[in-house]
């Protein structure tokens, strides 16, 4: 039925998704979950309707058609990536469920709450979200009419409650003029911010559900979470682990018996009801909602008698939350802290956030202020501390007198200042100085290393341990750059001069200290020694300054000034490794400590690998403003099954990480597919079993292995079944466990990752372990190899359920700095985290791509790795938003005619031609693929596929040389970027073109518009 997208604002129910391979499956399940019919629920100028569908009727609303008249509305879209449903998931604080179970009163007026807020939801989707119309759909279409579908779950799919509704807005709607067509779904995607802002809203300020909470003695804390419930969330969650270690089991006991069979719905409930029951005294055969409800109540109970049964009986003695009016609150601060909840967010959209996320934030501010109020007196609030923050804290990238609310064109004026502050400190450090010369490196690194060092590595050798004040060095994955600072310290040493290795992870910092036998640490932890702290204050976090004898805000103790064992000196180097991880508040303040002390910088990264948590561009910026640059090329890390270098494997690793284009990528996918590295499946589901697999073939082989995933979520995922089934191998001991983060169970022979850097415990932030013992307190003993040797730690109770997981996959964050013997990708990464994920391991990289032929697969994986553009510079994101303003549908009296002349050039209605060109290029590509795959063949078939092949070819190159000189001519493309014998031929043309175009034209081609050419309309 093609794809039934997913846009979740705090979390997805694995009812409707987790079994499902197809959106048929998905709706089928979520249909059973939700009991025989659905609601529909229908708004039009505002106003809802509702009636119910069967889950017939709901497979037709599903595809598009009426479901009452099965008429087909507007027209069909049969591509596989047309959007049919999109998904919002509903969910509030689990102890909202718990109060909800134990208190009727509670339950009715927890049900009214999701009601407001589904209404509100809902009329906001007719509202706010918009269809395309007219030439290039860049007309906005307001809409007379959504159809959406809800479902009302009590509970997870492990049975525990958790009370959550979907709403599924289907993508065909009405708009205003009376035809069916498709939500614009850029507009609706961006839009879920203020989706999900409205639920915090609705949960924290709701008059009547905050007046039943007091009533009953109950009150909500700094998270929002009811706060004498809280308690009991983790432990709940605990028995909700259990429950799905069971089910697990159970389906793979179906599964075995079932091997050519997909469980149905049926199935699936049968799994979960069997899983819930297990280990419950009268268990039931089936699940029966008040046997059910009865025996959870009497687990929480269980947890607290006296407040369940007190609250169940409503016997608490009644309270009043603190109340704070509208009048109480601070505008303007709630203005700032908007901004730096948008601009937190940013850093993922190269800093840039919308008029939609500007909105969300003051949502969520607003939220977290204890403001009580009718949700009508609050959207004049939340108005004007939008309007405060985009005058008072945001610029803007575009000029345009209209830019639609979706479109990412505000950057908080805190993180341009920051950016242009590091640019005036990285200028004062860039001091030229001296290199180390070459001979001299030459004969340390014939000391310290059994292979010599190749261009580029002498040339950064000699840079770091010069006398430069700012220098950079820039590589991809393998190039040795461990080496090299080994050959600096042993230089350095000689000078008298200290190297200091600090990373932006404490992992990173120890991997390189170890192995250089040096000075390291995290970069947060030599700033924090100068004086620097990270604070949350009112308007957001920010970096403060100490002064040796100020106090230190959150212990009250004093600060003594710089430990010995951070002091600089001038001349003393300081060495950033993965210094492209660094965000530009840490790199202002490294810059500080640099200019402070009379040290040197050295940043040693790949800006093309995985952006930092905070704002990108601090190696960008060094790399421009520093005097002595090196580019490291020759990739080392990778072997051939005999153990060679495999050089061609590095070359392709190379291309993998900075594809010029979408053909460029598509060449890289077909090379990975003759070096048999590409692994299709049909859905995700193979694709977790493929990766679970590959896991346990390398852990019998004994290599090690890193496999990378999409979302946390799906770790997560596998980490658990990689777990079972280690128990079901008797590879791990069974009996006590640990709890760790997620409430996951941590079992002796469990490998876990550390997740906060701890100096007493001796653990880093990404550290991988194993546990070999564990303790009656709920501590464990883990062990971790390194380049010196083997160490042990205790891990206690609490660090563990706080910051401590399974570590059997993990996101791209969590294995950058890994060296394996074998990696393997899954479904869904992209971009940087798709070049990490295949450049880990040594002697073997795969990817798990999930589609249904090896063409798509091929066509998947190209587009994931072609990469969104960097945007290092003010000017480079002006442009961006330019464009995205450009396409972007507007309201009719905001759009302006283009001039076109379709006899001059085919072209000139084409407003994108880059994406044009992207298109006809890739065209092009597959005709080439498919001539060079069916020449020289004596079979008459094959023969007829190739002459077309050719054809089509010749055909769509003279498409794509039209296309390029359209995009020259418009100067959106350069003319010396044409192929010679184009430009040749067309040197003529392009000049009589130019002759030929109207008076009011300016000589170099630009799109003229009716605010810079008054004869728009007239020619």
């Amino acid at each position: 039925m093609g794809s039934a997208v997913a846009y979740a604002f705090e979390g997805t129910c694995d009812a409707s998704q987790a079994h499902a391979h197809t959106a048929h499956e998905a709706v089928e399940s979520a249909a059973h979950y939700a009991g025989d019919t659905v609601t529909r629920w229908t708004v039009e100028d505002g106003q809802i309707s509702g009636d119910t569908l069967t889950a017939s009727k709901l497979r037709a609303w599903i595809d598009g058609r009426d479901p009452l008249t099965d008429e087909t509305r507007g027209r069909a879209d049969m591509s596989e990536k047309a959007n049919l449903i999109f998904d919002s998931t509903i969910n509030t604080p689990k102890s909202f469920s718990i109060a909800a179970m134990l208190n009727p009163e509670l339950a009715l007026e927890f049900s009214r709450l999701q009601d407001r807020l589904r209404d509100r939801v809902v009329v906001k989707w007719q509202t706010e979200l918009n269809a395309r119309r007219g030439a290039g759909s860049k007309v906005m279409e307001s809409l007379a009419r959504v159809e959406v579908v809800e479902l009302n779950h009590e509970r997870s799919r492990s049975l525990d409650p958790h009370s959550h509704r979907h709403l599924w807005l289907n993508a065909k709607v009405q708009g205003a003029d009376g035809k069916w067509s498709n939500v614009d779904s850029a507009v609706m995607m961006k839009f879920q911010p203020i989706v999900n802002g409205e639920g915090e809203l609705a949960a924290r300020t709701d008059p009547e559900w905050i007046a039943a909470l007091n009533k009953n003695g109950l009150t909500l804390n700094a998270q929002g979470e009811i706060t004498e419930l809280a308690h009991l969330v983790r432990p709940m969650s605990r028995r909700s682990n259990q429950i799905e270690a069971n089910r697990s089991a159970r389906e793979a006991e179906w599964r075995a018996l079932n091997p050519d069979r997909e469980p149905s719905p049926q199935d699936v409930a049968a799994f979960d009801a069997w899983a819930w029951a297990k280990d419950r005294p009268n268990k039931p055969g089936d699940l029966d909602e008040l046997t059910w409800a009865q025996q959870v109540r009497d687990e929480i109970a269980a947890l607290d008698p006296r407040l369940g049964k007190r609250l169940k009986d409503g016997r608490l003695t009644p309270t009043m939350s603190k109340r704070v009016t509208v009048a109480d609150l601070d505008r303007d601060r709630l203005a700032a802290q908007a901004v730096a909840w948008a601009d937190a967010r940013s850093a993922r959209s190269n800093d840039r956030f919308s008029l939609f996320d500007l909105r969300a934030g003051a949502a969520y501010m607003v939220a977290a202020s204890g403001v009580v109020a009718e949700r009508s007196t609050l959207d004049e609030l939340l108005e004007d501390v939008t309007e405060r923050a985009v005058g008072a804290h945001t610029i803007s990238l575009s000029d345009a007198e209209y830019v639609p609310a979706h479109v990412k064109s505000l950057r908080s004026t805190a993180t341009v200042q920051v950016k242009l502050d590091l640019e005036a400190e990285l200028a004062e450090l860039a001091v030229d100085g001296p290199e180390v010369p070459v001979d001299v490196v030459g004969a340390i690194a014939a000391q310290v290393s059994e292979n010599p060092l190749d261009a580029g590595q002498l040339k950064a050798a000699q840079l770091i341990a010069g006398q430069a004040g700012l220098v950079t060095v820039t590589g991809p994955a393998g190039t040795g750059k461990t080496t090299i600072l080994q050959v600096v310290k042993r230089s350095l040493d000689e000078q008298g001069r200290r190297l200091l290795v600090v990373a932006p992870s404490k992992k990173a910092a120890n991997v390189a200290g170890e192995a250089i036998g040096g000075d390291s640490s995290s970069v947060h932890a030599l700033i924090r020694a100068y004086g620097w702290r990270w604070e949350t204050t009112p308007e957001g976090e920010q970096w403060t300054k100490l002064n040796p004898g100020d106090t230190e805000p959150t212990t009250g103790s004093i600060y003594r000034g710089v430990p010995e064992e951070f002091v600089l000196r001038p001349g003393d180097r300081i060495v950033v490794d993965e210094a492209g991880m660094m965000d530009l508040y840490t790199a202002r303040a490294v810059a500080q400590v640099a200019a402070s002390t009379g040290a040197g910088i050295a940043m040693v990264g790949d800006h093309l690998q995985l952006n930092p948590v905070g704002h990108s561009g601090a190696m960008a910026l060094a790399h421009r403003l520093a005097p002595s640059t090196a580019e490291l090329s020759a990739v080392h890390r990778f072997r051939t099954a005999a153990g060679n270098s495999d050089v061609e494997y590095a070359a392709l690793s190379l291309r993998l990480r900075d594809p010029k284009d979408l053909v460029d990528a598509t060449a890289v996918v077909d090379e990975l597919a003759e070096r048999s590295l590409i692994v299709r499946v049909d859905d995700d589901r193979a694709a977790r079993d493929t990766l679970v697999d590959r896991w346990f073939t390398a852990h019998g082989l004994g290599q090690s292995i890193a496999i990378t995933t999409s979302t946390n979520e799906e770790a997560q995922a596998i980490n658990d079944e990689i777990q079972r089934l280690r128990i079901e191998r008797g590879q791990l001991e069974q009996g006590r466990s640990a709890l760790g983060q997620h409430d996951q169970r941590l079992m002796v022979g469990d490998r876990i990752q550390t997740r906060k850097n701890d100096r007493e415990a001796g653990v880093a932030n990404r550290d991988d372990w194993t546990i070999i013992s564990l303790k009656r307190d709920g501590s464990v003993r883990a062990m971790r190899e390194g380049e010196l040797g083997n160490e042990v730690v205790t891990l206690d109770a609490e660090y563990l359920a706080d910051s401590a997981h399974l570590a059997y996959a993990s996101t791209a964050h969590g294995i950058q700095g890994t060296t394996v013997d074998v990696a393997i990708t899954g479904p869904g990464v992209s971009g940087a985290g798709l070049y990490v994920g295949m450049t880990r391991g040594k002697r073997a990289n795969e990817v798990v791509v999930a589609a249904s032929s090896d063409d798509k697969a091929r066509v998947e994986l190209a587009e994931a790795i072609v990469r969104g553009r960097i945007e290092n510079t003010l000017e480079e994101s002006k442009v961006a938003v330019e464009h995205e303003v450009s396409v972007a549908a507007k309201p009719a009296d905001r759009t302006v005619a283009e001039w076109t002349d379709r006899v001059a050039r085919p072209f000139g209605h084409e407003r994108d031609l880059a994406a044009k060109i992207t298109v006809a290029e890739t065209s092009l590509a597959k005709s080439h693929r498919v001539a060079e795959r069916t020449a020289g063949s004596d079979d008459p078939e094959t023969k007829r596929t190739n002459e077309a092949a050719v054809a089509t070819a010749k055909a769509r190159t003279a498409t794509l040389d039209q296309l390029r000189l359209e995009a020259a001519l418009r100067e959106q493309l350069p003319v010396d970027q044409l192929s010679a014998e184009v430009a040749q031929r067309d040197e003529v043309r392009l000049q009589r073109r130019a002759e030929r175009r109207p008076a009011h034209a300016p000589q170099r081609a630009f799109i003229p518009t009716k605010d810079n050419n008054p004869a728009i309309g007239k020619a």
